[in-house]
């Protein structure tokens, strides 16, 4: 959530606007944790959304399909113009890494994330139930519900 606060704050400082910012991850328990918050800069600011993918796969190359939990994590945090936080919402979405990519939509990680309970990587879904089941949608999801209560609240 941090990273998610410092734009809010930064954007709304700069600009004068409300500003609503997110900052996401992909947590593998069997890697510690990694990629985390740095997973758009896994392997380096070099890489595409392919070679941070295949990284990940080599890192998991010894690792069971018991031991391929994974989690997405999402913080959506609301700054006023004034650059005061007043709200930061969480989203979060469990499953596993598969062992090949599938599918061809989305981006990042899509391709290898399996969330629980479902037979498909984020890739392979349609756009509207990855977007309802995901981290990030979670998370706007909150957003939303909080803005129509705050602006509820403040008519």
């Amino acid at each position: 959530a941090e990273n998610a606060i410092i734009k809010a704050q930064s954007y709304a400082g700069q600009t004068g606007l409300w500003t609503l910012a997110d900052d996401s991850g992909l947590e593998v328990a069997s890697l510690n944790g990694l990629p985390g918050l740095r997973s758009a800069r896994f392997g380096g600011e070099g890489l595409a959304d392919a070679g941070r993918t295949n990284l990940l796969l080599s890192e998991l190359l010894a690792v069971g399909d018991d031991e391929r939990s994974a989690r997405f994590i999402c913080a959506v945090a609301i700054a006023k113009p004034t650059g005061e936080v007043i709200n930061v919402a969480h989203g979060l979405c469990q499953g596993n890494i598969t062992n090949a990519p599938s599918g061809h939509e989305g981006f990042g990680y899509d391709p290898v994330f399996m969330p629980t309970g479902y037979k498909m990587t984020f890739a392979a879904m349609p756009f509207l139930l990855k977007n309802t089941i995901s981290h990030r949608g979670k998370a706007l999801a909150a957003t939303r519900e909080f803005l129509e209560r705050f602006f509820v609240d403040a008519s």
